[in-house]
């Protein structure tokens, strides 16, 4: 082991040691980590003295910004305190039970019509969609209905990459090679009216559609075999999709005739994101299970929390006696010290006033946006709400025509944005990049993340006039186009 480590840089023991997440390990062979050394507020520095304007707040999760020394003073003292502490059994302690009701009465006190009940624990957002869909099946099996255990998500949902979670994400490159179990899943379609409408089609249509879509697969599989519904109020990492007009206020109604529980994943939108509080008050959803992570610590800590509805808690607390310990738990969920940061930067979040500031800049960074980019013939769309944009490349402007997916047209501009000092990221599901800095962020920092992504796009060029064109012999050559219309080609996975 000596040998292997001997005159070797970190980054050759990073590439001998370290499995990276979300990782291509041919391009991490090729290229070697950028090995990140020092952060303050929303600029990181890595170990070649490179600077980079983070406009992604490290996965839409770093909401506070870098550098918070209250954050490590509270933390420094819960560590000398109580190192270690669960929730199994009858155990907890006082920022664990304190942020409970801290999250209880903050989401109903924002969200109108919300009956959140109780909260649990974890480590991740991927763990908490777990849990949510578990308590799903433990509520309908108490009600004298287990065969209604089917979740309904969407092509393009982003829920994680546990083994449930993953079955859950709509996006087949976390599906494939790992057996994901989506015979439990529903699948329906992306809802972008800008990516997948028909000519001609209104957004209003576009909604009816998606709608129709939603009433067929229920009547396919039946009500009594459909638990949940999931869904992201915006779904982020699949391509910051903004849902259509009237969508959500036509789901619900549909959800609770079918008897079907509502999830709301707000993993990234939770805590300021949408220039609201909860992304559930953006577009007046009334979940009966959320789940929450990220900005509940500003990403601090690993910390999780699946919120709970009364209209399950009831039922689960009426036969507690009967069935006995629910045997579920995570050894680190409510840890001490994860619940101490959540309630110091939920502080933090309130006194600073930072979602008004997200509800301020993060429109005015998008409107910025829109205006650089407009006569940009690859850039189809900018689009956003608060402090989360996603910038979408087209290979033909006027028909909406997509790259060819193996080309990798938004990675070559993510690339081309690293090289000018500017953190974004190429999404996973569809040519997009997108942005969702830290919620501290000015407008002169906008002003800078706009500048350096033109500078990126224009570097990008050349290149991506040569990925149209290819793009274009692609589309001419196949009887299909590159990127089929999801509502064509939705399928139920059961």
């Amino acid at each position: 082991m000596t040998d292997q480590i001997q005159n070797k840089s970190l980054k050759e023991i990073d590439q001998l040691f370290h499995m990276h997440g979300n990782t291509s390990i041919s391009m991490l062979n090729a290229t070697g980590p950028t090995i990140m050394d020092s952060a303050q507020g929303m600029r990181i520095t890595d170990t070649d003295g490179n600077e980079y304007l983070d406009s992604i707040a490290g996965l839409w999760c770093m909401t506070l910004g870098y550098g918070r020394n209250e954050i490590g003073d509270v933390a420094k003292e819960i560590i000398g305190k109580l190192g270690f502490g669960h929730t199994f059994g009858n155990s907890t302690c006082e920022s664990t039970t304190l942020l409970a009701q801290k999250l209880v009465t903050m989401f109903n006190s924002t969200v109108p019509g919300a009956s959140i009940s109780k909260v649990f624990f974890g480590n991740s957002g991927s763990d908490a969609n777990d849990t949510n869909v578990k308590l799903m099946r433990l509520y309908n099996n108490l009600r004298g209905k287990p065969s209604k255990k089917k979740v309904i998500s969407r092509t393009g949902a982003y829920h994680g990459l546990t083994t449930l979670a993953t079955a859950l994400t709509g996006i087949p490159a976390y599906h494939k090679a790992f057996d994901a179990p989506v015979e439990q899943v529903v699948r329906l379609s992306t809802p972008s009216y800008y990516r997948f409408h028909s000519d001609g089609e209104t957004e209003a249509q576009f909604t009816d559609r998606l709608i129709s879509e939603l009433k067929d697969a229920i009547a396919r599989e039946g009500a009594d075999n459909i638990g949940a519904f999931i869904a992201e109020p915006v779904m982020g990492t699949g391509g910051m999709f903004v849902p259509p007009v009237g969508y959500f206020e036509k789901v619900q109604p549909i959800l609770e005739e079918n008897d079907i529980l509502l999830i709301v994943d707000e993993v990234v939108t939770g805590f300021g994101r949408t220039g609201k509080m909860f992304g559930c008050e953006t577009f007046g959803l009334k979940p009966d299970f959320v789940t929450l992570a990220k900005g509940l610590t500003s990403a601090y800590a690993p910390l999780s929390a699946s919120l709970i509805s009364s209209r399950v808690w009831d039922v689960l607390q009426n036969a507690s006696e009967e069935y006995g310990p629910i045997m579920h738990g995570f050894t680190y969920g409510g840890h001490p010290l994860s619940t101490t940061i959540a309630l110091k930067a939920i502080e933090i979040l309130e006194r600073e006033s930072l979602v008004d500031n997200a509800a301020e800049v993060g429109p005015y960074l998008i409107r910025k946006m829109q205006e650089a980019t407009a006569d940009c013939p690859y850039v189809g769309e900018v689009r956003g709400i608060g402090a989360m944009l996603g910038v979408e490349y087209v290979a033909d402007k006027a028909t909406r025509r997509p790259f060819d997916p193996k080309l990798g047209a938004h990675k070559l501009v993510a690339a081309e944005c690293a090289k000018a000092g500017l953190i974004s990221r190429a999404l996973p599901y569809i040519e997009v990049t997108n942005m969702a800095p830290p919620l501290i962020i000015t407008k002169q920092d906008a002003d800078e993340c706009v500048e350096l992504y033109i500078r990126a796009l224009n570097a990008a060029m050349p290149k991506l006039a040569e990925m149209a064109r290819q793009s274009e012999t692609q589309a001419m050559s196949e009887a299909s186009p590159a990127f089929p219309n999801s509502l064509n080609g939705c399928r139920t996975l059961a």
